[in-house]
């Protein structure tokens, strides 16, 4: 008996959220049947080590619109979401995460604005719940990304998001390594719109995106969809070089109004100068080191995942 074709696809990307799991699943169950449309919940559990495999297992149990994917090991966020767009089937597909500081009954209003014409819909969290250590990077991840894909928006971060299936299609297709899938989403999207949406506190768990892997974002986001950075970085030394010059033309110019005694003592400018140039030849090979290092992950070709286990409750 052939499957019925859904109209909405629900992924859930999930690590370490069983606190989360019990209430998530009734309440993206409530909302997707208020919507009215046919459709699937995918919950892509990333390697977790505590009870969220059991408690979708069992879930699954008694809701066949339920499906699990399950990886080997930790890949990360975007690598779950991409293996649920790859199982996806509906027309609209949205994700959402696990941890219920996106309610799930915003979901609606993605689907709203979908409704006008639009490939990609993004939520951005109105009065953030969270500390100021992660509001102050998802603003300049933000205005980075406007830049970078020329489509400004005001939160690039929040994953409560709605695209087209043909997108989506594209995006699996694009086999890149390392992708942030918001910023690919809108460098290929035609049309993209935000609506507003609530922003809870965690209340149960812990985040999972600690200061480093925020930093890896962003490198992955800079280096991943522009040449900015390194092109800047060469600006900046062509201007550091100028400076560099002009500095010692002023040194020559003091040796010979003032004595050799004057230069002796600028010796520690001449330290300082130095390490600044230091770390800017420091910060300008790592840069190149990690186009490289894409590069190299590219050439490759290995896949961004591994799926150990797809599980979902069989037609009736």
């Amino acid at each position: 008996m052939a499957l019925m074709t859904p109209e909405l696809s629900l992924i859930v990307p999930v690590y370490n959220e069983e606190e989360n799991l019990t209430e998530l699943i009734q309440r993206l169950l409530a909302v997707a049947k208020s919507i009215g449309k046919d459709y699937e919940i995918i919950f892509v559990d990333d390697g977790s080590k505590d009870r969220s495999v059991p408690l979708i297992k069992e879930a699954i149990q008694k809701n066949p619109s339920l499906k699990l994917i399950r990886f080997n090991r930790n890949y990360g966020q975007h690598s779950a979401i991409f293996a649920g767009f790859s199982e996806s089937r509906g027309a609209i597909v949205v994700t959402i995460d696990a941890d219920l500081q996106n309610p799930p009954e915003e979901i609606p209003k993605l689907l709203q604005k979908m409704q006008e014409g639009y490939e990609v819909v993004g939520g951005y969290r109105m009065n953030r719940h969270d500390s100021i250590f992660r509001k102050i990077p998802s603003y300049f991840i933000a205005k980075m990304t406007s830049q970078f894909v020329r489509v400004p928006l005001k939160d690039y971060g929040c994953m409560l998001r709605a695209y087209k299936k043909d997108l989506v299609k594209e995006m699996v297709a694009s086999g890149g390594t390392s992708t942030y899938i918001p910023a690919l989403a809108n460098s290929l999207a035609s049309s993209v719109a935000e609506v507003p949406v609530e922003h809870r506190a965690r209340t149960k768990g812990k985040s999972k995106y600690s200061f480093l892997r925020l930093l890896h974002l962003n490198f992955d986001l800079m280096t991943s969809f522009s040449l900015l950075p390194i092109q800047l970085t060469g600006i900046l030394g062509v201007l550091i070089a100028l400076c560099g010059l002009g500095f010692s033309v002023f040194l020559l110019l003091m040796r010979f109004l003032k004595g050799p005694e004057w230069a002796a003592q600028g010796v520690f400018t001449l330290f300082g100068i130095l390490f600044f140039f230091v770390g800017l030849q420091v910060l300008a090979i790592g840069l190149v080191g990690e186009y490289i290092g894409r590069i190299y992950q590219e050439v490759r070709q290995r896949p961004r995942y591994r799926i150990q286990e797809i599980i979902s409750s069989p037609p009736s």
